[in-house]
């Protein structure tokens, strides 16, 4: 069953040893939770750089799939120890990338809870960064 949710998204990307604190996104969005897995979508702002962007992500307890369609289109697959590529296309053109998930956490259930990705991220087989989203979910509070 589909419910409104509110989700805060916290970004956090570590360069050079050095941890970059994302902007965090506290956004509207829904969450279809089932035992098996979760489906949870979301409009991007323009403060994230990707207005007009819808976000999915299809959570399972062993992998988390990130799906993007509008200004960016891309879809990552995140599964703890395991690299995966993906294209990342854009306006501006399109570009190889990957990701090594080093870290994989859930606590969702069907009132919401937490979801955190860490991962190397990678161009052309060079490392970039380590980065991690830290998500929670939760109902949206009933106005009487």
């Amino acid at each position: 069953m589909n419910k409104d949710v509110l989700i805060t998204i916290h970004s956090i990307q570590n360069i050079d040893g050095r941890d970059c604190d994302g902007p965090e996104l506290i956004t509207q969005g829904t969450y279809d939770y089932a035992p098996d897995g979760v489906k949870l979508s979301y409009m991007e702002s323009e403060l994230t750089g990707l207005g007009g962007t819808r976000t999915d992500l299809h959570i399972k307890p062993e992998e988390v799939v990130l799906s993007r369609r509008g200004s960016v289109n891309t879809q990552m697959v995140f599964r703890r120890g395991e690299k995966q590529r993906f294209r990342y296309q854009t306006d501006f053109g399109s570009l190889n990338l990957g990701v090594s998930t080093k870290r994989l956490e859930t606590t969702l259930d069907e009132h919401g809870g937490d979801v955190e990705i860490e991962y190397d991220l990678n161009f052309n087989q060079s490392y970039l960064s380590r980065n991690r989203f830290l998500i929670n979910v939760r109902e949206k509070e009933l106005r009487s």
